[in-house]
């Protein structure tokens, strides 16, 4: 007898002990009717195992908002949804769960029958009539071919369904997109199929090794108890088999009908995502996106198949219903309603440009410059100029040319091009045709490169030579334009269906009308806080960002901008001022050099500077290299600014003096939202006084002079159109959702102002987060307002130290380890368990420490004496690093969880490593 005509049985295990995070009293068995096509007998009665916790409800005198019907894949079964079943019994809103067995799999009846989709949906439908689902308010929650099923059974009862949420699955197999996944072929691989799916364990165990960290023992072995004989396993060959790998298999027909159907359902949706699956890969997702356009999405990078086992997916799942299903409105809604709008009408991000264009000077006024190696010092290298008129119209025939490539409203573009006159011209050209930028530089590195657009899923790839080999080498998405023009045979290679050069011989024609609410940018983050985050800002948000920064810049036509910040270089046109991009790895900000800063304000007669703190760094330590020509250029600078992380006021003094005209300005923002405050060197100055004890005798336990001042970096009042309030944090450093404007209260910093984004990307539990409080951006960053209504910043939320007194922010402490002679940065860290940590003070010398470890006696005792009579703070210890890990854009925010958790095994006895 074969294993696909065998009917060993398979039973409920008598004690649920071996099975961690089991209710026993969850467990039950139904029998129901069959009514599938591939039973011999219509309606013979099969034996069903669930995991349903209504028994435990009504024991609770619950009454639940609905009924989750949970549906798993192949292998595993209903134990993978423990975690929701747990999380939906204790909700303040309870909900049902019944997640089921599917026959032949887990601890259900085998059949001894071949299970087709077809048959695997009727299964379910004879299920749910069995326990009187059809007339429940019913949520489908799958994983893997889970995914089908429910969709199928979805497709058969459209009143009972209310909402789907799926977990890495796939409801359609496009063959011109390539064949199947490797691990699906190799399992279908006749000579291997029956001998890795059933006689052996090998597809299951291969399926239980997909999570990070590896199940424990007890788990895997609980996953493993229903499919001990191969036998029991026959249901996981069958379920493989049934796999659509070619047009005419038996299944297909109906795969199709269901993915159809998907199409035109619009219930809420939800899709839960491991990005690491080497089966349901991301395209799989891109299709489902495409199907159900309203669905939230959540990608947890680094997660893999087994993405329930992976993350913690019951919060989300509960927080989603309680949104969508229960409260009168869905958070988003709220959200979108409460956030502020500009008064003013929309006016396209690019009209700048257009404005500019139009004047009579066009033909003569430059616009861009992009900046070569100088060879003497008599003049500055200047490699490519573009006027105004020849910007525009460079824009506008490319943007004909890409409509005629076939780029849509709506495309993602990925642009990997260096900063300078192309970049700029593309950018524009994108926006006019109403595609969105998707802007993730190279400073990621090659890991944060392929997280980064694997998650934006750009439809088009537009790159220098290096970027599309990467592209190619690496799998990046998007078909493939490149910059340059490479000959046929590198050409082909790479699989470049266009150069620019092509587009820009397109004769201008009608470009598309803007949208100003539909998708313009992705702007990722500089990754210092965890993966980078793609950000999504709309036309109308990138209008508002242009008004508010020409506003704290200045920036008009006839004005100049040297951005040693490529994203400001970006904003120049759309404001009409002339831009340029310092010779300077811009990815590197370190590399700028106080000649290249001067060679750039000279080619443009800069007005404006931006640039990074780790670059005025550089700057000003080779400001002796500059002649005199170039002191003169540096000297007509009007107006310097330096965001991205704090910069000390006595490298804001020596500043001054590099650039005597200029005001200076550190304005605070993010990705997300920027500027948010703007403040000047006279006001940090006049803070510094504000900060000072009023009662000097008293040290740390004396008020400042200014209620609220000194505890953290002032970067000063909102900018015109913005608002900044505080969510005070409690003693286990947990922000509250009450926002106030008061002096002196420590809590996380809230924002609002029409230019903050419009969401995060593929984040649904990330921005449902930072969006907590309808029409408010929550930072993650902690601070305080002061009496004149400044904002001081000291440090980001997870950082703070969660002493037995309380929170303690980290800025101030490391503020006054700084003014102690022979420190350079340090980093205020908490070490031992929450709620006991104790401070630890992390330095960088001059010069450099040439080893880690702890800080020589005499050292170590003025940086605690400092930090005290600062703070009261009590530092534990002090020790020494040559230099400490930092992000990789700005190369300034220090990363202090990483300084906390090597301080606490540099503190633990063991070897000590540099962090």
């Amino acid at each position: 007898m074969s294993i696909a005509e065998t009917t060993e049985p398979v039973t409920p295990p008598s004690s649920w002990e071996a099975f961690p995070g089991v209710d026993p009293r969850w467990s039950r068995t139904v029998e129901a009717p069959s009514h599938a096509a591939c039973e011999p007998v219509p309606g013979t009665t099969r034996r069903w195992h669930l995991l349903d916790n209504q028994a435990v409800l009504q024991e609770q005198g619950k009454t639940p908002a609905g009924t989750i019907l949970a549906v798993h894949g192949n292998p595993t079964w209903s134990y993978l949804w423990r975690s929701v079943l747990k999380a939906a019994t204790e909700a303040e809103t309870p909900w049902r769960v019944v997640a089921v067995d599917q026959l032949d799999m887990g601890f259900s009846e085998r059949t001894g029958l071949f299970r087709r989709y077809d048959d695997r949906i009727q299964d379910l439908s004879d299920l749910t009539v069995a326990i009187g689902l059809d007339d429940e308010r019913v949520v489908t929650l799958a994983h893997d071919w889970g995914g089908l099923v429910s969709m199928g059974w979805a497709e058969l009862h459209p009143k009972a369904h209310a909402a789907t949420i799926m977990t890495n699955t796939a409801i359609y197999h496009d063959p011109e997109s390539g064949p199947i996944p490797d691990p699906l072929r190799l399992a279908l691989a006749p000579k291997v199929h029956g001998a890795v799916t059933s006689r052996t364990t090998a597809f299951l165990d291969i399926s239980l090794s997909l999570v990070s960290p590896s199940l424990a023992p007890e788990i895997k072995a609980a996953f493993k108890a229903p499919y001990d004989t191969p036998e029991h396993r026959a249901g996981i060959e069958h379920f493989v088999a049934d796999i659509p790998a070619f047009a005419d298999h038996p299944s297909n027909h109906r795969y199709e009908r269901t993915a159809s159907w998907m199409a035109t359902s619009t219930v809420p949706a939800l899709f839960l995502w491991g990005p690491k699956d080497p089966v349901f890969l991301e395209r799989y997702l891109q299709d489902l996106r495409k199907r159900m356009p309203q669905a939230d999405v959540h990608r947890f990078e680094g997660a893999n198949h087994l993405l329930p086992e992976d993350r913690d997916i019951a919060t989300p799942v509960m927080q989603w219903l309680q949104q969508n299903l229960v409260d009168p409105h869905p958070r988003r809604f709220q959200h979108l309603e409460a956030r502020p709008q500009t008064e003013e009408p929309f006016v396209p991000f690019t009209a700048g440009l257009s404005h500019r264009a139009g004047l009579d000077e066009a033909t003569t006024a430059v616009a861009t410059v992009d900046m070569g190696k100088a060879e003497n010092d008599s003049a500055p290298a200047v490699e490519r100029s573009l006027t105004w008129a020849q910007l525009d119209e460079r824009v506008e025939r490319i943007a004909a040319g890409l409509i005629g490539l076939g780029v849509k409203p709506g495309d993602r573009i990925n642009l990997m091009v260096p900063p300078g006159a192309d970049l700029t011209t593309l950018i524009y050209a994108s926006l006019r045709v109403g595609a969105v930028i998707v802007v993730a530089d190279t400073g990621l590195g090659l890991p944060g490169l392929r997280r980064a657009l694997k998650g934006a899923s750009p439809q088009w790839f537009i790159g220098i030579p290096a970027a599309l080999t990467a592209a190619r080498t690496l799998g990046w998405p998007g078909r493939r334009i490149s910059v340059e023009t490479l000959d046929p045979v590198r050409r082909r290679v790479l699989g470049i269906e266009a150069s620019v050069a092509e587009l820009e011989r397109t004769a201008p024609g009608p470009l598309p009308q803007i949208d100003p609410d539909a998708d313009a940018a992705v702007l990722f983050t500089s990754g210092s806080t965890g993966p980078a985050k793609g950000v999504v800002y709309t036309q109308r948000q990138m209008a508002a960002m242009r008004d508010a920064v020409a506003a704290v810049c200045d920036l008009r036509p006839g004005t100049g901008l040297v951005a040693a910040f490529a994203p400001f270089a970006l904003l120049a046109p759309a404001m009409g001022a002339a831009s340029v991009t310092p010779d300077m790895d811009v990815t590197k900000p370190r590399t700028l050099t106080a000649r290249a800063l001067a060679d750039a304000a000279a080619a443009i007669e800069a007005t404006t500077v931006f640039a990074s703190p780790a670059a005025i760094v550089n700057v000003l330590a080779t400001q002796n290299d500059l002649a005199p020509h170039q002191r003169q250029a540096l000297g007509r600078v009007r107006l310097m600014l330096s965001a991205g992380a704090p910069l000390p006021p006595p490298l804001l003094e020596q500043l001054q003096k590099l650039l005597p005209a200029a005001e200076l300005h550190t304005p605070y923002g993010m990705t997300e939202a920027l500027p948010m405050t703007d403040v000047r060197l006279e006001t940090i100055r006049e803070a510094a006084v504000d900060s000072q004890p009023l009662h000097p005798e008293q040290g740390f336990r004396s008020q400042a002079r200014v209620r609220g001042a000194g505890e953290g970096v002032c970067v000063g009042a909102p900018v015109p159109g913005a608002a900044v309030r505080i969510a005070p944090v409690d003693h286990d450093g947990v922000p509250s959702d009450r926002l106030v404007d008061l002096p002196d209260v420590l809590g996380e910093i809230v924002l609002q102002a029409p230019h903050v984004k419009d969401r995060y990307d593929s984040l649904w539990i990330t921005e449902n987060e930072s969006t907590r409080i309808p029409g408010w951006h929550a930072t993650g960053d902690v601070g305080q307002l002061d009496d004149k209504g400044r904002l001081w910043v000291s440090g980001r939320l997870h950082h703070l130290l969660l002493t037995s007194d309380g929170p303690v922010a980290p800025v101030a402490g490391e503020h006054a380890a700084q003014t102690v002679s022979g420190v350079g940065r340090a980093a205020l860290v908490g070490v031992g368990p929450k709620g006991a940590q104790v401070p630890v003070v992390v330095c960088e010398t001059e010069p450099p420490a040439r080893r880690s470890g702890p800080a020589r006696a005499g050292l170590a005792g003025r940086v605690r004496s400092a930090v005290h009579d600062a703070t009261g703070l009590d530092v534990a210890a002090v020790l020494v690093v040559p230099r400490h890990p930092t992000d990789i854009r700005h190369n300034s925010k220090v990363d202090r969880t990483r300084l906390a958790a090597w301080a606490e095994d540099a503190l633990s006895g063991g070897r000590i490593r540099n962090p």
